[in-house]
């Protein structure tokens, strides 16, 4: 599968979604803010793949820094870090690994400044490596919870080209498939940017599993003629007590399951859990150009001078999840207490 990002000669690599499936083309950008702005173009997007977006632009703002003193290095950072935080801000993987930057930057406050740099370099490197095993544990933890002949649901684009890896929720259905499971899966379209039609049906084709596009508004219809086993997901942030952003749409998808009895699975890496938000009402909740809404690949489809209302992502009461799969296992209610076992 082609791979959302690479670090190239010290500058990142980054896979242009905006042209798929139609065109593949990779962009470099010269500097943090290119990169940040790729990040907030939506270029690349899928909350662990924008994390490592993030890592590889405060390795460039280091390597570009003029600063003759680790202090002064860090200003400068810390001006990169405001930056890349504003390009998206509900998914917490983008400020996770920004945080983890300036950490390894305080780690090394006494080693000489190419060292510092060179340093935050690998530091990056290694944060795109981890999520690759992390998406690898995802995907077999999740593979567990899917059956042989299972019609599975998903939303969005959860795979390789989410995250440096496999992926999350697809990469647990990749994994099933991968296993001998004959699954099949309903894709949503995932309006107004597409990424089930462009992205997700682009993966499932590559890996020669059985799919179907189907529209946003036809899953309930699914349900209702019991078409569906199971749904899975994934996020772009988890609250302590396991509340859970993810792309508009998946907190409907979410009742419409429990109404019908069946599982709602999140797939995320535990660096996607914000421990330090009690409940969703807390997540901010990114608020997008209405242009993305009134347009289709640069047309308009309303009449000129429509209004519109674009939400990027919505919040699902943990009440409404069944379970949340993360590299360290498959947590169930009450989350708060299952989620923290993993990292105490």
């Amino acid at each position: 599968m082609l791979s959302s990002i690479e670090w190239n000669k010290g500058k990142p690599k980054i896979l242009d979604q905006l042209l798929l499936p139609h065109k593949t083309a990779y962009v470099v950008s010269a500097n943090y803010k290119e990169t940040g702005e790729a990040i907030r173009s939506m270029k690349i997007r899928g909350a662990p793949a924008i994390g490592v977006a993030a890592a590889f632009a405060m390795a460039q703002a280091a390597s570009a820094s003029k600063a003759k003193s680790a202090a002064a290095l860090e200003r400068d950072l810390l001006k990169a870090a405001a930056f890349l935080k504003a390009t998206r801000p509900t998914a917490v993987n983008l400020a996770w690994a920004v945080d983890h930057m300036l950490g390894v930057l305080k780690k090394m406050v006494y080693a000489k400044l190419p060292r510092i740099v060179q340093g935050l370099t690998e530091a990056a490197l290694e944060l795109k490596e981890e999520d690759a095993r992390q998406c690898a544990a995802i995907g077999r933890a999740g593979a567990e919870l899917i059956r042989d002949g299972d019609r599975v649901l998903t939303h969005c684009n959860t795979g390789a080209l989410a995250t440096a890896g496999i992926g999350t929720a697809l990469g647990a259905i990749t994994t099933a498939w991968d296993s001998g499971k004959k699954i099949s899966v309903w894709v949503d379209e995932t309006r107004p940017y597409l990424q089930g039609a462009r992205l997700t049906a682009f993966e499932l084709a590559h890996a020669k599993i059985p799919h179907s596009l189907i529209t946003d508004s036809t899953a309930a219809l699914l349900m209702s003629k019991k078409m569906v086993d199971l749904v899975i997901v994934g996020a772009d942030r988890i609250t302590a007590r396991g509340d859970v952003a993810n792309k508009i749409g998946t907190y409907g998808l979410a009742i419409l399951a429990k109404e019908h009895g069946i599982p709602f699975y999140v797939a995320a890496p535990l660096s996607s859990v914000d421990f330090a938000m009690k409940d969703g009402s807390e997540i901010p909740i990114e608020e997008r150009p209405a242009t993305e809404v009134l347009n289709v690949n640069g047309k308009p489809i309303a009449p000129a001078g429509t209004k519109a209302l674009h939400y990027g992502f919505d919040v699902t009461p943990h009440r409404y999840i069944s379970a949340i799969i993360t590299e360290s296992g498959v947590f169930r209610a009450p989350f708060e207490n299952s989620m923290k076992s993993a990292i105490i």
